[in-house]
């Protein structure tokens, strides 16, 4: 068994047509089959649920220690698209007929074909696509142009919903329930499914209306992803050209912005931001035949961190063994060239258990018994 090899950079753009790598171990996972799958908190949740049933009262503030959130185990946050995307909720930005829709097609279809999207490598999972401003017919032949005959099974779409204040979440709720394994939601776009408000400038109501959909998306372990306008006046800040006020911006867990020097261009940058992947740019080029973009390259060329020596202590060991499960004492006997007592052991792999998943594809797990807490090390299964 080797180590994931992990996708730093983009390389050679795909179109519809592009084979799957067999290194790629992770895109055919759904997501029940994934640690952290539904609102779990931590693999010590039912302590955790415990602890707060017996509060004196529940309008109290609940707190936790600082050693409390070392000894938890919480869930890694996986991306879906490798360095791009991840669960949460993002916004994607550009002026209208910039070419938005064909970017959110593209990537619903990689997604649910589970084929690498410009060389960053994907989790295979169902996609929604909430085209609200389109009509059955025009996602048909718009489809049809990008990717030929080619059908992806898992992608479905939608030209009408409720809004969110009105029964979106409920419709969205019935959608998971049937198709488990989903992993995106795209929802073109924004404006379709807010309320009209009298102030169309409030940064309470942009603000409430994505954490509406963060808290959904953190619930369900989806990415959420609203496409949404720039406003007409230029800005140095890309990120201040978002259509509204800062509250979208400010509720979200990250955004895209697409820019075009001109309207005419075939040219576009994509600038991100977010909570959990580093800032970038990349410089993407419209192919008007196949109405794909193709990648150019990228301003910021993304971080590796440098390898970190327990977990590579502990993905050594397990290429041998196969899997690992006792106490954090019996661990250390496997693995002595780690100096470090069995509680700092477990800390250490409480706090990198995402990074031991994406580095080296190791499911960590760390449970109460009545034998004590037990860990459970295992590579993920292909």
């Amino acid at each position: 068994m080797t180590a994931k090899e992990k996708m730093t950079a983009p390389i050679a753009s795909v179109g519809a047509d592009v084979e799957q790598p067999s290194s790629n171990k992770l895109t055919n996972q759904s997501i029940a089959d994934l640690p952290g799958k539904g609102n779990l908190q931590a693999t010590n949740n039912a302590e955790n649920t415990a602890k707060s049933a017996n509060k004196k009262n529940p309008d109290d503030l609940e707190t936790v220690s600082m050693m409390e959130l070392y000894d938890t185990a919480y869930p890694p946050k996986l991306p879906i698209v490798d360095g791009l995307l991840y669960n949460g909720t993002y916004l994607f930005v550009g002026s209208p007929k910039i070419g938005k829709s064909f970017f959110m097609a593209q990537i619903g279809y990689h997604i649910s074909k589970g084929l690498p999207l410009w060389g960053f490598s994907v989790r295979q999972g169902t996609v929604l696509y909430l085209a609200l401003e389109d009509d059955y017919a025009r996602l048909q032949q718009r489809l049809s142009r990008m990717f030929g005959i080619d059908v992806a099974e898992h992608f479905y779409f939608a030209t009408r919903s409720k809004n969110l204040n009105e029964g979106l979440e409920e419709q969205l709720k019935e959608f998971l329930v049937a198709h488990a394994d989903t992993r995106l939601v795209i929802i073109d776009t924004l404006q379709k499914i807010k309320e009209i408000s009298v102030d169309k400038f409030s940064y309470a109501n942009d603000y409430d209306i994505i954490t509406k959909l963060k808290h959904f998306a953190d619930e369900h372990n989806i990415c959420i992803l609203v496409v949404h306008h720039t406003r007409k006046m230029d800005s140095s800040d890309a990120f201040e050209m978002i259509s509204g006020t800062n509250g979208l911006l400010g509720a979200a867990d990250g955004a895209f912005i697409m820019q075009k020097e001109k309207r005419t261009d075939l040219k576009a940058t994509v600038d991100i931001t977010g909570r959990d992947q580093q800032d970038q740019k990349l410089y993407l080029k419209f192919e008007p035949e196949l109405c794909l973009w193709k990648f150019g390259k990228a301003e910021t060329e993304l971080w590796k961190e440098p390898e970190d020596k327990v977990l590579s202590a502990v993905n050594t060991y397990l290429m041998e063994a196969g899997c690992f499960q006792g106490t954090a004492s019996e661990l250390m006997d496997k693995i002595q060239e780690i100096n470090l007592v069995p509680n700092q052991l477990t800390r250490q792999l409480n706090i990198k258990a995402g990074r031991l998943y994406e580095d080296y594809g190791i499911r960590y797990d760390n449970k109460r018994c009545h034998d004590g807490r037990i860990i459970t090390l295992e590579y993920e299964k292909e």
